[in-house]
């Protein structure tokens, strides 16, 4: 009878260890990204292993990836989409046009983490969460709607352009103001067109 009650015990403990392991956090794995994608906060690596399955391998995840730089910027496919997004996901905490509400306002030149003025920055804040009520998104959007996300934030922006560290050169001289009722056609050519081609 003592025999089988220590191996009882010896069972439960070893239960209740693994299931205390699982609830540690997860160590992050290597980086399939060649751009340094960190935690605003931590400043950990981002596991990107870990993401929905969906929209991981689009051509525009693939080159963000690769450079650092969302492709998205000035795509009206994906401005549109990233818009849905946004107002689905994001405007509830910093409002329909990105002027703060509980959340930080995003369309102007002040940036609560600084290294939001890059994609990478701004796409790892989405991706990991930060201070307050922003919670990690990486469980509820794909990279491409992150991408797509981030692009209409930078759509959104009223500031000046000589602070908008995200766009080229080319499009700098381009930029325009967000201006308020702004549409788009139901389905505009670009990386993000439902056909898939541009």
């Amino acid at each position: 009878m003592i025999q089988r009650r220590t191996a009882l015990g010896a069972s439960l403990g070893l239960v209740i260890l693994i299931a205390g392991l699982g609830a540690l956090p997860r160590a992050t794995t290597a980086q399939s990204s060649a751009v340094d994608l960190r935690n605003v906060v931590t400043g950990e690596k981002l596991d990107l292993s870990d993401v929905l399955p969906e929209g991981k391998d689009t051509p525009g995840v693939k080159q963000f990836l690769a450079t650092g730089h969302n492709p998205y910027i000035t795509d009206a496919s994906c401005l549109k989409k990233g818009e849905q997004t946004f107002l689905a996901a994001c405007s509830g905490c910093h409002g329909h046009i990105g002027e703060g509400k509980i959340g930080p306002g995003l369309a102007d030149n002040y940036w609560t983490y600084p290294q939001n003025t890059t994609d990478a920055g701004l796409f790892s804040t989405v991706f990991g969460g930060a201070n307050g009520q922003m919670g990690p998104h990486n469980e509820s959007l794909t990279l491409d709607d992150m991408l797509q996300v981030t692009a209409w934030v930078r759509h959104l922006y009223t500031g000046p352009v000589k602070d908008a560290e995200w766009l080229n050169d080319e499009q700098k001289k381009k930029y325009t103001p967000y201006k308020l009722g702004e549409t788009f056609p139901d389905d505009p050519p670009g990386m993000c067109a439902k056909s898939g081609k541009s």
